[in-house]
């Protein structure tokens, strides 16, 4: 009578199970053949190494399978391949922007500055600051303008008439320089794509090629046009409308794909010779003549010639690609109030450049001061996975469009990194006002990664970003979140065995290490238990005595003065957050202190 067959456990994944498995399997039916199963044999060494096998591939298994869907994905890199599946691109380097404010001196006349020498500062002028950010100059300024803020310099001391005087103006600038890298392509290839080989490539400025072809950026490839602005000629409007915008239709076009660390310019898969045809296939040219015949037989379709045009952009071919672009030099692009005082490179032009003085015109230029009455903020640390997530999930849901107070909010965080970035952002509805009035509250990152206030620039580019998607009766204020900085008091009751001085390190340290990782959101509440939970299962903490949350202002801290008091639960459980306030342990070295007993 031949043995019934035992059935395979498929759900035996790990190695004791599948070893335990392979140790049945062999006493069943290789009984006669092999009974030697002490686990210094040369059998269980097999069915070791089997079961080790075994267990491996199920780990990568589980991997694989977790690391294909969002949710369960874990790799920094895999979430972020992910989420661009969705149409989310995170903002891996952005940029800081603010507003630069200048002085320079010019000649004095009898009737007053002689605006001859007043200057033009030249977009792509470079700065620096004392921490070693260089910043770039976006705009002319114009000091010859009579908007400017125009003082005495210096007076002579004998006539008491001026001898020069000092003109202030202001100009936007964004963190970065320039750089540029010529790239070498060989034979036609669709769907082209080049690495920069660059890190922290914050905006690609311009591509072109050696035949002077202009590739520009699009956010899809299927995008066919774009909006330039077109200098204003009309004298009687260019006063408050410098540029006119126009739609441009363009066949040469690329997208900016971004990974953690390196960029790429992804083109489209037609080629110049689609320029001659039609932008569009017509399906009917395709298929086989009927001839007549009143009958239908199989048509042969070819799907692949439906592409065969510019639909997607013309790819660069035998060519050589000029590409420039803008990066940030350093990790630290965010700069302080009064920090950019470094000239790196300014651009001067002067109107009647040919008549003027070689010598005074060298004397204006050598007199150029430059500071920031602003911070320049906008940089702001790469999000955690679980935020990644969240973000993608809420950026999928608004397709384009703003309605609910999620949708405000993923937009706020989508926005592109070449206008800067949010730390945090939150929608609240204005219930007081009588139309649909909404609050989006923000907050940004300081030099050392310390919240800070957004600055103007990047709340108007914000609200620029904003206006293309949001409802057409929604009006949106963007206004600062408050930021509350608090310190933890806490006192535990320590092992017989082990130091006091060293339960307090670890305790504080452990704090340190959970608040690292959390970050309160605009309107989260600080959750006490929380912090019962962390000192708990400190190693050498028996009990924990006592743990109090206190405000502090002033100082190098936020000047918000929120009652903590005021705002603890009836249980004592957390403190409750208002809608406009963001949390912060600023100085966790500082703001942790413990006692033991």
């Amino acid at each position: 009578m031949s043995k019934k067959l035992q059935s395979i456990k498929y759900t035996s994944r790990d190695f004791d199970s599948i070893r335990k498995d392979l140790e049945n399997y062999a006493k069943r039916y290789y009984s006669d053949t092999y009974k030697d199963f002490n686990k210094a044999s040369f059998g269980s060494l097999m069915l070791d190494t089997v079961a080790y096998i075994g267990d491996i591939l199920s780990f990568y298994v589980d991997y694989q399978a977790n690391e294909s869907f969002l949710n369960t994905a874990i790799e920094y890199d895999n979430v972020l391949r992910l989420a661009n599946q969705m149409g989310f691109k995170l903002t891996t380097s952005p940029s800081s922007y603010g507003v630069l404010t200048f002085y320079i001196q010019v000649p004095g006349t009898t009737s007053g500055p002689d605006l001859e020498y007043a200057p033009v500062l030249q977009a792509g002028s470079l700065f620096a600051s004392t921490g070693g950010g260089s910043y770039s100059l976006i705009e002319d300024v114009d000091f010859s303008r009579s908007s400017n803020q125009i003082v005495v310099g210096t007076v002579d001391t004998t006539t008491g008439s001026p001898t020069n005087y000092v003109i202030r103006a202001q100009g936007r600038a964004v963190s970065g320089r320039g750089a540029y890298k010529e790239i070498t392509v060989g034979d036609f290839q669709r769907f082209l794509k080049l690495d920069l080989g660059a890190v922290n490539v914050a905006e690609v400025l311009s591509v072109t090629d050696s035949e002077g072809h202009e590739y520009v950026e699009v956010d899809n490839l299927s995008q066919n046009t774009i909006y330039k602005a077109i200098r204003n000629t009309n004298t009687a409007t260019n006063n408050t409308v410098r540029n006119i915008m126009k739609a441009v239709p363009v066949a040469r076009r690329f997208t900016v794909e971004r990974e953690r660390d390196r960029t790429y310019l992804q083109f489209g898969y037609g080629s110049d010779s689609e320029l001659l045809s039609d932008s569009v296939t017509d399906p009917s040219a395709l298929v086989l003549d009927l001839n007549g015949r009143d009958y239908i037989t199989d048509i042969d379709f070819d799907p692949t010639k439906l592409i065969s045009t510019d639909k997607f952009g013309i790819a660069p071919a035998d060519t050589t690609l000029r590409i420039s672009y803008r990066v940030n030099t350093t990790s630290d692009v965010n700069a302080g109030v009064n920090t950019i005082v470094n000239l790196q490179r300014p651009l001067f032009r002067f109107r009647s450049q040919g008549t003027l003085s070689q010598v005074t015109r060298n004397a204006v230029q050598g007199t150029l001061e430059v500071i920031n009455e602003e911070s320049f903020v906008g940089d702001v640390s790469l999000p955690s996975t679980d935020e990644i997530k969240q973000r993608v999930m809420g950026f999928y849901a608004t397709q384009n469009r703003a309605v609910t107070a999620q949708d405000y909010q993923s937009l706020a965080y989508a926005m592109p990194a070449r206008y800067g970035a949010v730390k945090r952002a939150a929608l609240i509805k204005d219930f007081g006002a009588l139309k649909r009035n909404l609050n989006l509250y923000v907050v940004s990152e300081d030099t050392s990664g310390k919240l800070t206030p957004a600055n103007i620039t990047l709340k108007n580019n914000l609200r620029t970003w904003i206006s293309q998607y949001k409802m057409i009766n929604d009006t949106v204020d963007i206004l600062d979140a408050k930021i509350a900085n608090f310190e933890i008091k806490f006192t535990v009751v320590a092992d017989l065995n082990t130091s006091k001085y060293t339960v307090v390190n670890r305790a504080s340290a452990a704090l340190r290490k959970y608040l690292s990782t959390h970050q309160y959101d605009i309107g989260e509440s600080i959750v006490l238990t929380e912090f019962y939970k962390v000192l708990q299962k400190t190693e050498g903490v028996v009990d924990v005595e006592g743990l109090e949350v206190d405000g502090i202002s002033g100082g190098n801290y936020s000047d918000t003065s929120f009652d903590f008091e005021g705002n603890l639960a009836a249980d004592s459980k957390k403190v409750v957050g208002e809608k406009n306030v963001v949390f912060e342990l600023k100085f966790p070295n500082v703001n942790i202190k413990g006692s033991v007993r």
